[in-house]
């Protein structure tokens, strides 16, 4: 069930995916057309032991064995590292230091070799590989003038290349787009479980929390903009009174007034349609709104309601039954009318109802029961 949720999830947040996906790739292309084209030339020296030194084959041997421990090889890549040596190699060569920026050289012994790589990188092809033959001929020069047991010469000398080593628009491409695919499936994600907290949590606030029916004031906003946005359309408004709880409402435990009114607003789910809305108007009155209704067609939902909620509710923890006896009024807009004409229209014929009913002294004297 997860993976389905995710799938559906990116799916419906395809083109937040794709958009970001584009980004990167603008990014990637628009980086790598600023930047600087870095070239990399190498060279390969080789140490070995001086021949021209050695009496006998066990001196061959011996040396063989003294290379076999790194440090010579070590202390020979460390003298292709030396600030010193790249320093007189840019004084030879009549370069200026300032100008070295952007050229950094570094230097590796060849796994289970005798074999090192100076490797330099910067801006100019030609100069890179001028550096890297230079300054291992200089450290070259060094090393023999210190040590002659153990020789080292060129392997292979640097050559230029034009192909950059970066920036490669292939492959920054690529990665950019791997990213932004990444990035983009994170955000599609963010963005439903953000929008779904937001509209849980403006649901919540347009809602009464004793009876989970809408309350008044988002009711009334509801109404306004369907007259705004579908003035041609006719709209269905009504008031259903409990006015078997009038007068009897305030006096009731809080658990009960919310055990009564959720089942009065479950009725009115039962029976209204998933555009319909319902709230609770005032403390014994709830109030519905059906869209693109005729007074007539609402007033047979409104009905429907009624004899559902007309049956006396068993208050099992009391051993009791209230009788609500609800009491209906359904209006319709007219053209160009406000919803507060429409609300004082249904507030009026509600009245008289409420006046025309009779009082409701059976449910007080189960009251009086029930407190005492």
């Amino acid at each position: 069930m997860e993976i389905k949720y995710y799938l559906r999830t990116l799916s419906r947040g395809w083109w937040l995916i794709l958009l970001t996906m584009l980004i990167a790739l603008e990014l990637a292309m628009a980086s790598d057309y600023l930047a600087t084209p870095i070239y990399r030339a190498s060279a390969r020296f080789a140490v070995s032991p001086n021949i021209a030194l050695m009496s006998s084959s066990s001196d061959v041997l011996n040396s063989l064995d003294t290379l076999d421990k790194r440090s010579i090889v070590d202390t020979y890549a460390e003298f292709l590292n030396s600030d010193r040596i790249f320093s007189q190699t840019l004084s030879s060569l009549n370069i200026a230091a300032s100008s070295m920026t952007k050229y950094t050289r570094t230097t590796v012994v060849i796994t289970d070799s005798n074999i090192l790589e100076l490797t330099v990188e910067g801006t100019d092809p030609n100069t890179v590989a001028l550096l890297a033959n230079s300054v291992g001929e200089n450290a070259i020069s060094s090393i023999k003038a210190l040590y002659s047991t153990f020789d080292i010469s060129v392997l292979d000398p640097a050559v230029p290349s034009n192909i950059p080593v970066r920036p490669v628009p292939l492959n920054d491409a690529s990665i950019a787009l791997a990213l932004g695919l990444l990035i983009g499936c994170v955000l599609a994600v963010l963005r439903v479980q953000i929008q779904t907290s937001l509209d849980s949590f403006r649901n919540q606030s347009n809602r009464d929390k004793v009876s989970l029916a809408y309350n008044r004031p988002y009711l009334e906003r509801r109404l306004e903009q369907e007259l705004v946005h579908n003035p041609e359309s006719e709209l269905a408004f009504g008031l259903v009174q409990l006015d078997g709880l009038r007068g009897v409402i305030g006096n009731l435990p809080l658990n009960l007034v919310q055990d009564l009114t959720r089942i009065v607003t479950q009725a009115f789910q039962k029976e209204l349609r998933g555009n319909d809305l319902i709230s609770r108007w005032d403390d014994i009155t709830f109030a519905i709104l059906l869209p693109k209704t005729s007074a007539t067609a609402a007033q047979r939902t409104v009905d429907r309601i009624c004899t559902a909620i007309s049956q006396p509710v068993d208050l099992k923890e009391y051993g009791e039954k209230i009788n609500l006896k609800p009491l209906s009024s359904v209006t319709s807009s007219q053209r160009n009318e406000t919803a507060a004409q429409v609300i004082t229209r249904a507030q009026s014929t509600q009245k008289h109802m409420v006046n025309l009913a009779e009082d409701m002294p059976d449910n007080q004297a189960k009251l009086d029961r029930m407190i005492n």
